[in-house]
């Protein structure tokens, strides 16, 4: 499973609680090779991203890709959204990118 959130900072308040760094996600640079689909009842973020990648925890990249405005998984049927080709090269710009803060 694709943790993204393993190399971002764990800090802890002044009462001892634990929390993350806010983090911040890259633009998902356009591929020739990405594939599109026009959105069904039946898709979530995490399912495209168990068909596609075959990992569902990859739901993100799709998410991100597609500047998702929604606070859960469900997308808007009959819409196009943009599959990126690799999701890994994506991991990597998120992960570079929060390094670095």
């Amino acid at each position: 499973m694709a943790n993204r959130f393993k190399t971002i900072e764990e800090l802890k308040t002044q009462r001892g609680v634990r929390y993350i760094k806010n983090v911040i996600y890259p633009e998902v640079p356009i591929s020739e090779n990405d594939t599109y689909i026009i959105t069904d009842n039946a898709d979530r973020y995490d399912t495209l991203a168990q068909q596609f990648y075959g990992d569902s925890s990859y739901w993100w990249v799709i998410a991100t890709a597609n500047v998702s405005k929604t606070d859960g998984l469900a997308v808007t049927p009959g819409i196009q959204l943009r599959i990126p080709h690799n999701p890994q090269s994506v991991k990597n710009l998120f992960e570079e990118l929060n390094a670095r803060r």
